[in-house]
Order: structure tokens, then C-alpha cells, then sequence
């Protein structure tokens, strides 16, 4: 039988090269790959584009940052909720250092969705007029216009889930969910973060969130204290 147990975040990782497009799953703090983010950060990878829901607050992404492993990141929002201090992403685009996209949450999900359905793009009013249709392409359909969204994928997904089977099948809990199931649909390789593992068939089938087939590499750690300050 497949065991795709990895014995730390580091070896997870171990194939992860420079200039790799990574997606990120989580919302703020739940649901975030935060081990495998701290491995990634001592691995020192480079030129990375960084796909998540934001960076900077609670998240643990900021912490790429220190070397500067970012090139670009793409996401629904980059900036901290409270006016403490501005996040180590955020002085760095200040200074022009690294590439920002912003994309409605909605759209950002349809275009993870889109990736990894094998859909090449869709239409969406959302963003029109605004920063956000820079670049894109304009449709008219009906006497209407649109945006032509494209879609997202990656190299590799960090995303995190409640508990794995060694098959790799997925449990989430609560609003851990969020963006890891769509994530783990739309990259070539899907390392899963995880607090617990089963053996096979200790999951109850209605009760997985992303299905074996999807996950390549699991790993059990400790959750994360979360880090407001970055």
C-alpha cells in the first residue's frame, strides 16, 4: 500500500527548487500550513511566487520575507489589520522588492477552482473600472461587459488539514477548510500538514474533504502558536 508519510516538514520539502509557485492554504490563521512555511523559510528556497488568501497577519508567511524569498505573491489582501507596525511584505513592496496582485477573494478562488479543473478562464464582472482590470482582457457578452479571469496553479500546495489517512485522504475541521481543498486540486504536488495520522480507512468517507488522489506527501506536526506580529 502507498505511504505518503514524510518524517519532517524539512523532508517534505526536500525537492522544493528556486523560482517555484507555491500555493498556501489559509485564512489569516486557521487553516494554515504553518510548519511547512517554517521549513520553507529554513530552506532557504528563493524566487518564489506565492499564492494565499493574505500575508502579514497571523499568518506566518511574513517570515519568507527575512531573506527575501519572495519575488511575487498574489493575493486578496497584504496588509495588516491593525496599525502596530506594517508587516516585513509590506515594507519590502514599499520598496519595490517584491510583485503584488491583488485579486477578489472571489475571483481569487473561481481562478484556483479553474486551475485545477482544466478550465482556461471565465467571466466576471468583478473588478471592472478598478486596479484590478489592468492588463486583463475585456469581453462583451449580450451587450455586457466582462473581465476574462485566468486561471491559478502551482508547483506545489502547503496546505493544512485535522487528520490523514496514510492513503493521504483529507479531514478538516471547521473553518480550517477554507482554501485547501480548492489548493489541493490545482498543483502538481500537494504536501499536507497535519495534526493527526489513521491508518486507512479510520476516516469515514463522508467526512474527507480532499480524497487521496489529490495529496502526495503528508506530514503530522504541532500546531503553531499564532503570530500576530508576523
Amino acid at each position: 500500500m502507498i505511504d505518503k508519510v514524510c518524517a519532517t516538514p524539512d523532508d517534505a520539502l526536500h525537492d522544493v527548487p528556486d523560482g517555484a509557485t507555491i500555493m498556501f492554504g489559509g485564512f489569516v490563521s486557521a487553516g494554515t500550513p504553518s510548519n511547512l512555511i517554517l521549513a520553507l523559510q529554513r530552506r532557504g528556497t528563493t524566487g518564489i511566487t506565492g499564492i494565499a488568501n493574505n500575508i502579514g497577519l497571523g499568518d506566518l508567511l511574513d517570515v519568507l520575507c527575512e531573506k527575501r524569498q519572495l519575488a511575487k505573491f498574489i493575493a486578496t489582501f497584504a496588509i495588516r489589520a491593525s496599525g502596530a507596525r506594517a508587516s516585513r511584505f509590506e515594507e519590502q513592496y514599499s520598496r519595490r522588492e517584491v510583485e503584488l496582485e491583488i485579486v477578489p477573494q472571489g475571483t481569487f478562488v473561481e481562478r484556483i477552482r479553474a486551475g485545477g479543473a482544466g478550465i482556461g478562464g471565465f467571466l466576471t464582472r468583478t473588478g471592472l473600472g478598478t486596479v484590478v482590470q489592468e492588463g486583463k482582457q475585456v469581453l462583451e457578452v449580450g451587450g455586457v461587459e466582462y473581465l476574462l479571469e485566468l486561471p491559478l496553479r502551482a508547483d506545489f500546495a502547503l496546505i493544512k488539514a485535522h487528520r490523514a489517512d496514510r492513503l493521504g485522504n483529507l479531514q478538516y475541521r471547521y473553518a480550517g477548510r477554507n482554501f485547501n481543498p480548492a489548493m489541493a486540486t490545482a498543483a502538481d504536488i500537494v504536501i499536507a500538514e497535519v495534526e493527526e495520522i489513521v491508518e486507512t480507512g479510520e476516516i469515514d468517507p463522508e467526512d474527507v474533504g480532499t480524497p487521496a488522489v489529490y495529496v502526495d506527501r503528508i506530514v503530522r506536526c504541532d500546531p503553531v502558536p499564532v503570530r500576530w506580529e508576523g
